[in-house]
């Protein structure tokens, strides 16, 4: 799987390094991705996801199953 959170769609992104002289190269800003296993209360089991940190403590305020509903995610895809 990718490097992208599947609650928020976060991906990487492209910048910039700029050296003291000011010469520019890209570089690659990755997401802070975290492979999670999250007890999903509804429907009475683990599931595993790849998530962003962001995602985390959305998950940790609204819970698993309002969040997913809200983002248009079908969590029965991601049991263990």
């Amino acid at each position: 799987m990718a490097r992208k959170c599947i609650f928020t769609g976060k991906r990487p992104n492209v910048a910039n390094k700029v050296s003291h002289s000011h010469r520019k190269s890209k570089k690659r800003q990755l997401p802070n991705i975290q492979t999670r296993r999250i007890f999903w209360p509804e429907g009475d089991c683990f599931v595993r996801v790849k998530l962003s940190t962001r995602a985390l403590r959305t998950i940790d305020k609204k819970g698993i199953q309002a969040f997913a509903e809200q983002v248009g995610l079908d969590l029965r895809q991601f049991t263990i």
